[in-house]
């Protein structure tokens, strides 16, 4: 009996997207906590340096675009490399440079190579993985991820003890440069049932025109993804500001936040499955309304017990969708413009990521944190709504499973 082939071409997937994704976002964790402390270390208040940081999401945003037609033009694989080179010269920018100045050039180079770096990275995953194992491979890269995240801050703390603050930027440039040189010696693996990815130049259509063809479609679940994206970006918020809001002490917040992060970890795998298998609803309605639920009971939750299970709910909820948004993205782009349709894809990603943060800040600012995070399950309530209306009911394998039966 002939061995199965394997779920997706390993040394494209593992080497050539998991492990510099992982490397790349060790570094990112690494640098997002110092960041606003290096700030005012250089003279800047606590508005600016909080700008500061805040320009690591903006430049996301404000590269997303681009990125799809620098990808479009030299293909998934070519992005990826352009992109890590440039977080290694961001790294070493932050590090060098004493100055406010450099700073924020560097972070802001850093989201902006974030972007073209996640944008080419999904269009390559999707095109030389078959689509039966499109949601657990992606799922997996977004596990990836956050185990990526999460470790970041912990090597960042202990390189610091060892040296200074100044390491934990060179961490990141060490990171970036391994991400590129794994990049650059692995090559992608021919596969018999797909066609092999893009070296570059692919049809060169303007965005324009790829958000006109598509327009229904992320007036629809394009909304529904920025939905989403706007209740997860509360999440990562919403744990510390109602920490703080008790009075609870930093230790025990940063505690609460880890037990959510583990779980949301552990569930990756599993939700890539579950979407291979049965199809897309079946995790993105279930997580929704899980973090609405999260969500809504939070402000009733005011022991470190209490918040505690609720940081666990949204961690769950949170870990049920793990893949979700990459994964349906990848299932309506259109092959022949992927990378572009992929751009104004993850413009709604993004700007839901940091929509989220600023509903809770605008709740806090009118005098009520209960009511900021209550909008914010209202609008996991919208989302999982948005997602029963327009996510697809198709399934190739699910619906292959039927007609055999």
């Amino acid at each position: 009996m002939p061995p199965s082939p394997p779920l997706f071409p390993l040394r494209s997937v593992v080497l050539g997207a998991f492990l510099p994704t992982l490397v790349l976002e060790i570094g990112i964790g690494a640098l997002l906590p110092v960041v606003a402390v290096t700030a005012t270390g250089r003279g800047a208040s606590l508005t600016v340096a909080g700008l500061v940081a805040a320009l690591l999401p903006l430049g996301k945003i404000a590269f997303d675009l681009p990125a799809g037609a620098l990808a479009q033009r030299l293909g998934d694989r070519t992005a990826m490399l352009l992109a890590g080179g440039v977080a290694v010269v961001a790294f070493t920018t932050v590090a060098l440079s004493s100055a406010l100045w450099g700073l924020a050039l560097g972070v802001l180079a850093l989201g902006a190579s974030n972007a073209v770096f996640n944008l080419a990275r999904q269009a390559y995953l999707t095109e030389i993985t078959p689509p039966l194992r499109r949601a657990r491979v992606l799922s997996t890269l977004a596990g990836v991820h956050r185990i990526g995240l999460f470790l970041g801050p912990f090597a960042g703390a202990a390189v610091i003890a060892a040296t200074s603050l100044h390491g934990a930027f060179w961490l990141g440039t060490g990171a970036a440069l391994v991400a590129v040189l794994v990049l650059a010696l692995v090559r992608p693996e021919p596969r018999a049932d797909a066609p092999v990815p893009r070296p570059g130049g692919g049809p060169r259509v303007s965005i324009a025109a790829v958000a006109r063809d598509h327009r229904r479609l992320f007036a629809t679940l394009g909304v529904a993804i920025l939905l989403v994206s706007a209740v997860r970006g509360a999440r990562q918020t919403v744990i510390p500001l109602w920490g703080e809001h008790l009075g609870f002490d930093a230790e025990v917040t940063s505690l609460i936040f880890g037990v959510s992060g583990a779980l949301d970890m552990l569930l990756f795998y599993p939700a890539g499955k579950v979407m291979d298998r049965f199809g897309r609803l079946w995790v993105a309605v279930p997580s929704m309304l899980t973090m609405a639920v999260g969500l809504a009971v939070l402000p009733f939750a005011h022991t470190v017990g209490g918040v505690t299970v609720v940081a666990a709910l949204l961690g769950v909820g949170n870990g049920m969708g793990s893949g979700i948004v990459m994964t349906l993205g990848a299932d309506v782009a259109p092959a022949a413009t992927r990378p572009t349709f992929l751009s104004v894809w993850r413009l709604f990603q993004d700007t839901g990521d940091a929509l989220g943060p600023l509903v809770l800040s605008a709740g806090a600012a009118l005098g009520s944190l209960a009511a900021g995070v209550w909008a914010t399950a209202a609008l996991g309530g919208a989302s999982t709504a948005a997602l029963a209306r327009w996510v697809p009911r198709y399934s190739p394998l699910a619906n292959l499973v039927r007609r055999r039966s």
